[in-house]
């Protein structure tokens, strides 16, 4: 990645957070994230992060090629996850696909479009062509306008995705071209 961690930056409402990628170490303080996030907004998570376990393997495993996980702090607190995933080869190893969690006390303040924005310029770096990003559409609907905003474009699939209870529900393929 071109940017050099750890970073500190300023949020719109003045409050400092630190950015570094994800170690080992940081297990426990993401996995209190998680847990700081309402179940009704995690139960949609794409993994199931209310289990310690998931985070301590993403710990054991960590292959910044493959997934660039970067972390926002509040001092000692975890307060976002980001990633960027990749593929090293097929089809769609030129295209990076995004995900984040933001603590609900530091939403609204420019945090994910900061992270995203990392994201963007690591990506064109690295010579990725597009990055993407599925969301849920009635649920993540400011998500999907701050990265309308950012320049992606958006891709509405009706029914395309489902909660944990298996009702459907539309989902917005978001895309930039780098």
């Amino acid at each position: 990645m071109p940017h050099r961690f750890p970073q500190e930056a300023v949020l719109r409402d003045g409050r400092r957070v630190l950015l570094r990628p994800f170690t080992r170490k940081d297990v426990g303080p993401l996995h209190e994230l998680f847990l700081r996030i309402p179940e009704e907004t995690r139960r949609f998570a794409w993994d199931h992060v209310a289990d310690r376990k998931v985070i301590e393997r993403w710990g054991r495993e960590l292959d910044y090629e493959r997934v660039f996980p970067l972390l926002a702090l509040d001092g000692g607190k975890v307060v976002a996850d980001a990633t960027l995933h990749r593929r090293d080869r097929g089809p769609l190893r030129l295209v990076g696909r995004i995900k984040w969690m933001i603590d609900p006390e530091f939403r609204g303040v420019g945090l994910g479009s900061l992270m995203v924005n990392h994201f963007i310029d690591s990506a064109r770096a690295i010579g990725l062509k597009h990055l993407n990003c599925m969301l849920i559409s009635d649920l993540e609907a400011e998500a999907i306008r701050v990265l309308s905003e950012l320049g992606f474009r958006q891709h509405s699939i009706p029914g395309y995705g489902a909660d944990p209870d298996g009702n459907a529900h539309d989902m917005t393929l978001m895309v930039l071209k780098l």
